[in-house]
């Protein structure tokens, strides 16, 4: 089994490599996902100006109550839903997904499914 050190290493270069070839723009903003043991998060963020336009996660105050485990796919959905209403009031409809180094399935894939559903193009 590989070491920690080893495996945080992978994930830092999977991102890189992703990065390198993303890119927000003011059109098109890049919807970047992050994941821990316990929470999710997604900015959408303006990579020209280095500003974050739209952000949500499972510590936001606008999923406080609505759901029971923060680190579950169904908290998952949720953030994603709330990030594609918080980018289409903001004027948001196209963006590219940065998935963070991780792979796209379980959590982040669910994150994805619900912000394409709730109106993103990606």
């Amino acid at each position: 089994m590989r070491n920690i050190k080893e495996k945080w290493a992978g994930l830092e270069r999977r991102h890189f490599r992703t990065r390198k070839k993303l890119e927000g723009t003011v059109e098109r903003p890049r919807l970047s996902v992050y994941r821990s043991l316990k929470h999710i998060y997604a900015q959408v963020i303006d990579d020209v100006t280095g500003r974050t336009l739209v952000a949500a996660s499972t510590q936001s105050e606008d999923l406080e109550g609505a759901v029971k485990s923060t680190s579950n796919r169904a908290a998952a959905v949720k953030v994603g839903e709330l990030i594609a209403a918080k980018a289409k009031k903001a004027g948001i409809t196209k963006v590219c997904f940065d998935r963070g180094g991780r792979k796209y399935h379980g959590r982040i894939k669910a994150l994805a499914e619900a912000a394409r559903k709730g109106g993103l193009q990606f």
